[in-house]
Formats: C-alpha cells, structure tokens, sequence
C-alpha cells in the first residue's frame, strides 16, 4: 500500500509483547488497569481515580515518546494526519470510550487478561466495528 510503512510480523509481535509487558508493569507495580482512556482522564483530573496523578502523565507523556523513539531507531514515518484530524478524531474516541465504558486498551488489553465478559463483548464490538469500516472503506477506494 503506497503511503503507508508495511510492518512485518515480527514488528507486530514485538510491539503486542511491549503494550502487553506495559500492561503488566501496570498491573503488578500499581494494581491499576493501564486503560488509555482513564489514565487521561486521571491526569487531566476529570475523574476522581487511584492512580497517582504523575503516574497517569508520565504514562501519557510516555505513548508518543515511545512511538518517536521508534520511528527514529526503525526509521519509520509514521505519517501523521493533520492536528485538526487528530482532534476530531480524539473526540470520537472520547465519546465512544464514555458510551463502551473503557477503551481498547482498557478492555481489548487489560480486560480479557482478566476475563471481563463486559470486556470481552466491548472487544468484540469494536473489532468487528473495525473490521467493517476497513472493508467498506476498501470497497469505496478510500484507502489504500
């Protein structure tokens, strides 16, 4: 796909073995979920939570450190959309993040470790919702 870096499947394992290995630092260093959403919402303290406020920002701060540090050792451009794109789209996720209770990583991550069955649905939805939009979006020649 022209535009796009093409990973392969050892940069995948790799990178589900680090979120993975995140998750349980988290987990087992914290006793907290390491779910996106609300370490955002505890750092911006829009929620009341358990986690360490400086934790939730250093984990914050830390996502697009770490895809930097990536792109600059691979050398990979990640090709990022517009801040007006990233700020609508951060606003969808918001709003699905408060309608599914949680966001991927909270559920798809944390949640089946744990064998959430609300977790377990919630990954399922959004998955296929993905699924779904990549193939329609193939089908209409709107992405590459």
């Amino acid at each position: 796909m022209p535009g796009f870096p093409q990973a392969a499947p050892i940069e995948g394992l790799v990178g589900g073995l680090l979120i993975g290995l995140a998750a349980a630092i988290m987990l087992l260093g914290n006793g907290r979920i390491a779910g996106v959403s609300g370490l955002f919402a505890r750092a911006l303290a829009i929620s009341p939570g358990k986690t360490p406020r400086q934790l939730a920002w250093a984990f914050i701060i830390g996502l697009p450190i770490g895809a930097g540090l990536v792109e600059l050792v691979v050398g990979v451009n990640a090709n990022f959309p517009t801040p007006a794109v990233l700020l609508i789209a951060g606003a969808v996720v918001g709003f699905g993040t408060q309608l599914g209770s949680g966001c991927t990583s909270g559920h798809g991550i944390c949640g089946l470790s744990r064998l959430s069955k609300r977790s377990v649905f919630a990954t399922l939805t959004f998955m296929s919702a993905g699924v779904i939009t990549v193939t329609m979006m193939r089908l209409l020649g709107l992405s590459p």
